[in-house]
């Protein structure tokens, strides 16, 4: 059973938040997804860009009160 685990990056900047995202993907199972709450307006390229160098899938990605809400599926 896939769960949505949170990763807080909040008041955190460029490259934090990726760094954030990575080590906690690496830990994550297969079918997981990931939720990343970044205040970084850079997050909102940088992470599609990674997951599309790394072949995971972006779920969404929202702004919701100046937190960036981008869910990522682990999928491999």
């Amino acid at each position: 059973m896939s769960q949505v685990k949170i990763v807080d990056a909040c008041n955190t900047f460029c490259p934090g938040p990726l760094m954030e995202l990575i080590s906690n993907m690496k830990q994550a199972s297969v079918g997981d997804v990931l939720e990343l709450l970044s205040t970084d307006e850079g997050s909102v390229n940088d992470v599609p860009e990674w997951v599309n160098k790394v072949g995971h899938e972006l779920v969404s990605s929202q702004n919701i009160d100046g937190i960036w809400h981008i869910k990522i599926r682990k999928t491999k």
